[in-house]
């Protein structure tokens, strides 16, 4: 785990974020047990620990500057992805990590007994089906095909005031204009991930059906 944590200090000095050391004792701790359950469950395509830090762990945190509000859900979120490593990054919000698949939920709710994370809520469900007792600030998920089936299939999620928060690879306008009429983009921002290659883009979308 030695060369793990070197790698995770060199990559967050080439960011501006402040991670404490039970942050990083959590991150990595979620990077081990993704590991080792991924053997028998399958869980990621990723395999490596040290390319898991670079395409989950960083590309996941680098969102959590611009995090607003208090209750966040991570609609389709595999794994944990973005969701468990902004929790740990922001212990003072909730997050609701939403999947289908049972698997997925088992191994997030031993992340979170095992790692002590006191933020998150793992829900089994269709994200269509799920009806919140409360809204949130924002729906996340880097998981969507599309921004059009992301904001037609999680329309029901976010407060009035709320936003969508989609995690994309390249920024398409074409993707863009493809929205429905009562949705629109409210900002693009260009993510910052340390060796990671390719681009990243957080995508802010408004508006209520």
């Amino acid at each position: 785990m030695t060369d793990l944590s070197q790698q995770f200090d060199r990559l967050i000095a080439q960011t501006d974020l402040t991670v404490s050391e039970l942050q990083k004792e959590q991150l990595l701790g979620y990077v081990a047990l993704l590991h080792k359950w991924n053997k028998a469950y399958n869980l990621t395509s990723v395999r490596n620990p040290s390319e898991m830090i670079i395409k989950h762990i960083l590309d996941s945190i680098v969102v959590s500057p611009k995090l607003s509000g208090e209750r966040f859900i991570d609609v389709g979120t595999g794994p944990g992805l973005p969701g468990v490593p902004l929790a740990i990054m922001n212990p003072e919000k909730s997050f609701t990590l939403l999947d289908s698949l049972g698997k997925r939920i088992r191994f997030i709710k031993q992340v979170i007994h095992e790692l002590k994370i006191h933020n998150v809520m793992a829900i089994q469900s269709r994200v269509e089906e799920f009806q919140p007792e409360e809204k949130f600030d924002a729906v996340l998920s880097r998981a969507f095909a599309s921004m059009t089936d992301m904001v037609n299939w999680c329309h029901h999620l976010p407060k009035e005031d709320g936003v969508f928060l989609a995690l994309k690879g390249i920024y398409s306008e074409d993707e863009a204009n493809d929205l429905p009429e009562w949705c629109s983009v409210r900002d693009v921002v260009a993510l910052i991930v340390p060796e990671l290659e390719g681009e990243r883009h957080l995508v802010t979308l408004t508006g209520k059906k």
